[in-house]
């Protein structure tokens, strides 16, 4: 098997589309395509099942996925390490909640491509457990979480800052000029909710419901962004970490209820495979990110 057959792939694997494989690997959509039938001729069988515009995963593409991983992680490897005095180089895949990719992570992944502009960086968005699921087996190189704090036997986690939790709400709101606001004072608004499988909004909801707190009306939105817009035409209110509302709330656009949010509270973690290769491109990315959080821990 070829290894660029092999990457492709993995690649298609992922993105579950040939199209996306084909703009991201910089190939037309029919050399992605015959590289792929290239593969399952010489397996002599089939790797994908195409219904309409979508690809899954045959039986057999799947175990190929968790070889083709490994394979391509070998080859990364032996080239690290007879080359090991080059620059960090190679791609490094990485997974987020929208929340840190878009709050957190940003300024991280501006300083490692300005530091080593040989490593492309893939960032991948999802929703903490899903990506739980792919840095165990192999698909995501390392992942960030927003949850309560955990530990895994197959994965090294790393805690990298307590995040506090806020209820918003307009700034005219009643509750927005309250004090030490109660949750069943909560009984009667309707909330604005990310999607389902958000580990803080499964926390929240939980935290409601044990307080006797049962919202009659609730919105799901795509988007934080959405969200924030929606809570400041009075639409409802949003519970959501504090790092993605800070400078409205600065603004004073939106308002941040006196609630206390110990019972929900998140942490920033990161997680890899415990067997995971650190090779030299992401040991150089783990070295930054614990840079960056100990900024963080100082900010909170």
């Amino acid at each position: 098997m070829e290894l660029r057959n092999l990457h492709t792939f993995k690649v298609v694997a992922e993105l579950k589309g040939f199209t996306k494989a084909a703009e991201l690997l910089s190939y037309a959509q029919s050399s992605v395509t015959a590289q792929i039938q290239s593969l399952e001729e010489e397996l002599k069988t089939r790797l994908f099942d195409r219904l309409g515009k979508k690809v899954i995963l045959t039986t057999a593409g799947e175990k190929l996925l968790s070889y083709a991983t490994q394979i391509l992680e070998l080859h990364d490897a032996a080239i690290q390490a007879i080359t090991s005095d080059s620059v960090p180089a190679g791609t490094l895949i990485i997974g987020a909640p929208e929340s840190l990719a878009a709050f957190r992570l940003p300024a991280i992944i501006r300083e490692y491509t300005t530091l080593y502009p040989q490593v492309k960086i893939i960032l991948r968005p999802g929703v903490c457990w899903e990506l739980r699921s792919l840095a165990r087996n192999g698909e995501l190189d390392v992942v960030f979480l927003l949850e309560p704090e955990a530990q895994e036997a197959d994965l090294y986690i790393e805690t990298l800052a307590t995040e506090k939790m806020v209820i918003i709400a307009p700034p005219e709101h009643p509750l927005a000029t309250g004090k030490n606001i109660k949750t069943p004072e909560l009984k009667n608004e309707t909330f604005l909710h990310t999607e389902p499988g958000c580990s803080y909004r499964t926390l929240f909801e939980a935290h409601l419901n044990s307080c006797g707190v049962f919202p009659g009306s609730d919105l799901e939105f795509w988007s934080i962004e959405a969200i924030k817009n929606c809570v400041m035409s009075g639409l409802g209110l949003s519970f959501l970490p504090l790092i993605t509302v800070e400078k409205e709330i600065m603004e004073g656009k939106i308002a941040a209820l006196d609630w206390d949010d110990s019972a929900c509270r998140v942490a920033t973690q990161m997680a890899y495979h415990k067997k995971k290769w650190l090779s030299p491109a992401l040991k150089e990315f783990l070295s930054l990110v614990g840079q960056h959080a100990k900024r963080w821990r100082q900010q909170t």
